[in-house]
C-alpha cells in the first residue's frame, strides 16, 4: 500500500527547470522530449489510468519524473524505463529525495524500450505513460506484446495518433495502429491535454488513449504475425481494393480473391472498412502453400 507523500512531493515547472539546469538537459526533438511541468495533469493521468494500490506499473520515457512520483503515489510498485543517459542516471536520486517512502517500491531500466524484453519484480499489470512522439506507436505495440500481464494502459500522445489507435473501421484515420492495437485491446480516447502543461511546449496538441486488454484473444487459428502481415499489405496500398492490395501478400490477385472470398469478405472491399477479426480470417485463408513455406522459415 502507497504511504502518504509529502505535499511538495510532486515536480512543478520550477523544480523541472532546477533538475534540468542542474543536469544541463536540453529536451531534443530526436527523442521526442516535452516534460510535463504540471502537478495536476499527472495526477489527472494516474486517476483516468484507474491505478491501484495494488497496481505494478512500467512507465516508458520518464524524464525528469514528473508522471513517476505521481505513480508511486498511487502505486504498489512502478518501473520506469528510460534510454536517455543523462536521465536515467539522475531519476532514483530523484525519487530518494522527494518521495524517500517509496524509493524501495522503484526500479529503473536503463534500455530502449524496444529492445526490453523482460522487467524486474513482479510482472506489469499496467503501462502508463507520455510516450515520445515520433515512436509512440511501435513502442506502444512492443510493450502490449512482451508483456501480456499488462491489463490496463493509458498513454499520452500526439492527438492525431490518439485519433488513429481509437478509431473504428470506417473512420478517415482508421489504419495499422488501429487494427494491431485492437488485436490487444478494448482502445478508447480518453482526453485532451493542452500544451501548456510541457515544457517546452509541443506544436501539436496531446491525447490520452486508454487501452484494457481483451479478455479472450482475437478467435482465430493464424498467427499474429500472419494477421498483421495481412494488415500491412492492405494498407500499404489504402486506395486499392484488397484483391489489388493484397496481391502481393497472397501471390497474384487471383489469390488474393480466393482469399477473401473463402474469408466471406468481398474482393472489392477496402482495407479501412475491416475489424481485427476480419483480417484474421484472410490470414487463415492464405493459400496453404503459402503458410506452409513461411512458418518453415519462421521456425528455421
Amino acid at each position: 500500500m502507497s504511504s502518504s507523500p509529502t505535499p511538495d512531493a510532486l515536480l512543478g515547472p520550477a523544480d523541472i527547470r532546477e533538475l534540468a539546469a542542474v543536469l544541463g538537459v536540453r529536451p531534443t526533438k530526436q527523442r521526442g522530449q516535452n516534460f510535463v511541468i504540471d502537478a495536476n495533469t499527472v495526477r489527472r493521468i494516474v486517476r483516468t489510468a484507474q491505478v491501484r494500490p495494488d497496481d505494478v506499473v512500467v512507465e516508458v520515457g520518464p524524464g525528469l519524473g514528473s508522471l513517476t512520483l505521481a505513480l508511486l503515489e498511487a502505486a504498489d510498485r512502478v518501473t520506469a524505463v528510460e534510454i536517455d543517459d543523462v536521465l536515467a542516471g539522475a531519476l532514483p536520486a530523484t525519487i530518494a529525495a522527494r518521495m524517500p517512502q517509496r524509493a524501495e517500491r522503484f526500479a529503473l531500466v536503463h534500455s530502449d524500450a524496444m529492445h526490453v524484453t523482460a522487467l524486474p519484480g513482479p510482472a506489469p499489470t499496467a503501462l502508463v505513460a507520455n510516450l515520445p512522439y515520433n515512436v509512440a506507436v511501435p513502442v506502444l505495440l512492443h510493450m502490449l506484446e512482451t508483456f501480456p500481464s499488462i491489463e490496463r494502459t493509458l498513454v499520452m500522445v500526439q492527438s492525431e495518433v490518439a485519433d488513429r489507435l481509437a478509431a473504428g473501421p470506417g473512420s478517415k484515420v482508421y489504419g495499422v495502429p488501429s487494427v494491431k492495437a485492437n488485436w490487444y485491446a478494448e482502445v478508447k480516447r480518453a482526453g485532451a491535454i493542452g500544451r501548456n502543461v510541457f515544457w517546452p511546449a509541443p506544436n501539436v496538441d496531446s491525447g490520452l488513449v486508454s487501452l484494457v486488454r481483451r479478455t479472450e484473444p482475437v478467435a482465430t487459428t493464424a498467427s499474429r504475425r500472419e494477421v498483421f502481415a495481412v494488415v500491412d499489405a492492405a494498407f500499404a496500398q489504402r486506395r486499392k481494393t484488397l484483391r489489388a492490395a493484397l496481391a502481393g501478400w497472397a501471390g497474384s490477385a487471383a489469390r488474393a480473391e480466393e482469399a477473401l472470398v473463402a474469408a466471406g469478405i468481398s474482393p472489392q472491399a477496402r482495407g479501412e472498412a475491416l475489424t481485427v477479426e476480419e483480417f484474421a480470417r484472410i490470414a487463415e485463408h492464405r493459400d496453404a502453400e503459402h503458410r506452409d513455406a513461411e512458418r518453415a522459415e519462421d521456425s528455421a
